[in-house]
C-alpha cells in the first residue's frame, strides 16, 4: 500500500481548505502554507515539498516561485480572479493555470448589493449617527433605487446576478462587456462613456488587465453622472484610488462601495479611511459558507483535470 509520504503533493497558500474539497484529494499529500505566507514562505515550501500543484488562496504566485516547484503541473485559484498568477511565465513552463469559475458568483453578488444599499440609504452613516444620539429623521433623505439606471461593467456569472436584482428594484440596467456571448433579458449593451453618463449605480465585474488598470480615473470618473454611486467587487487596480478620493469629497459621487484595493490588505493608514462616504470592506465579497465550500471543490476538480490529463498523456 502506497504510504502517505509517497503521494504527489498539493500546495495550499492558507491555512484551510473545506473538508469537502479535501476529500477530493485524498490521492495527494495537502500542505498548507500558512494564514498570510510570504513569497519566501511558499518559494521555501514548493522546494521542500516539490507539488504538482498549487491552490491559491491568499498571495501571488510568480514565476520564482514556479522555479522553486520543479514538479509543478497546475496553479489552480481558489475563486474567479487568475491576476495574481503570472499566466505568461506559466505558459512558458507549461503549466496549467485553472480558476474556479462561477464559484462565488452568488456571494459576491449578494454583497455588491449589500454595497449598493449601503451607499444608497446611508446605512453605515445613519448608524454612526444614531450612535452619537442624534434623530435625522427631517432631514435625511436617501437614494431610491427604482426607476434609476445601473451600469455594469462586466457581464459574466457576476454581473448577471447583479443584473437580474437590478431589475427586480425596478432599475433599468445597461452592460459593457465586449466579450459577453449573450445579454439577460432586460439588459442593454452599452458603450462605456453612454454607461458612465447615464448611470445612477456603476458597479465592477470584470478582471483585472494590463489594458483596463486604472480605467476610473480623474477622467473618467468626470464623465460619470454627478451624484452617482460606485461600487468595486471585482479588483482594486481597476481604480485610480486617489482619483476617487477626490470625486468622492468633491460632490462628483454621492458614495462608494469598495471590497477591493490597489494594495492588499490596504495600507494603513489610508485616505479612504478618512472619507464617510466611501464603505469599505476588506475583500470578502466571495467570501461566505456556501462559497468557501464551492471555491474549495471548484479548485480541487481543477486540480485533479489536468493531473489525470497529464497522467493520460504519459500513458
Amino acid at each position: 500500500m502506497q504510504t502517505r509520504s509517497q503521494k504527489p503533493t498539493v500546495l495550499v497558500t492558507a491555512a484551510d481548505l473545506a473538508p469537502q474539497a479535501l476529500d477530493m484529494l485524498t490521492q495527494f499529500e495537502v500542505v498548507f502554507a500558512g494564514k498570510q505566507p510570504t513569497e519566501d514562505d511558499i518559494v521555501r515550501m514548493c522546494a521542500a515539498t516539490r507539488p504538482v500543484a498549487i491552490i491559491v488562496r491568499y498571495g501571488k504566485v510568480n514565476a520564482r516561485i514556479m522555479d522553486a516547484a520543479a514538479n509543478l503541473q497546475v496553479i489552480s485559484k481558489h475563486g474567479s480572479g487568475i491576476d495574481v498568477i503570472d499566466q505568461a511565465a506559466a505558459a512558458e513552463r507549461g503549466i496549467a493555470v485553472k480558476a474556479a469559475v462561477g464559484a462565488n458568483a452568488a456571494a459576491v453578488a449578494e454583497h455588491t448589493w449589500a454595497l449598493i444599499l449601503a451607499c444608497a440609504k446611508s446605512v453605515t452613516q445613519l448608524d454612526q449617527r444614531m450612535r452619537e444620539g442624534h434623530w435625522d429623521k427631517s432631514t435625511h433623505k436617501s437614494l431610491e433605487l427604482d426607476g434609476r439606471t445601473l451600469g455594469l461593467i462586466g457581464l459574466g456569472a457576476i454581473g448577471r446576478r447583479v443584473a437580474a436584482i437590478g431589475a427586480a428594484f425596478g432599475m433599468r440596467v445597461l452592460a459593457f462587456d465586449p466579450y459577453a456571448k449573450e445579454v439577460p433579458a432586460g439588459v442593454e449593451l452599452a458603450p462605456l462613456d453612454t454607461l458612465y453618463a447615464a448611470s445612477d449605480v456603476v458597479s465592477l465585474h470584470c478582471p483585472l488587465t494590463a489594458e483596463n488598470r486604472r480605467m476610473l480615473n480623474r477622467d473618467t470618473l468626470a464623465r460619470f453622472k454627478r451624484g452617482a454611486i460606485l461600487v468595486n467587487t471585482a479588483r482594486g487596480g481597476l481604480i485610480d484610488e486617489a482619483a476617487l478620493s477626490d470625486a468622492l469629497l468633491g460632490g462628483q459621487l454621492r458614495a462608494a462601495g469598495l471590497d477591493s484595493f490597489e494594495v492588499e490588505p490596504m495600507t494603513n493608514p489610508h485616505p479612504f479611511q478618512q472619507i464617510p462616504n466611501a464603505i469599505l470592506s476588506p475583500h470578502i465579497g466571495g467570501v461566505s459558507d456556501a462559497a468557501y465550500v464551492n471555491m474549495g471543490k471548484g479548485a480541487a476538480a481543477n486540480v485533479l483535470a489536468v493531473i489525470d490529463e497529464h497522467a493520460r498523456n504519459a500513458a
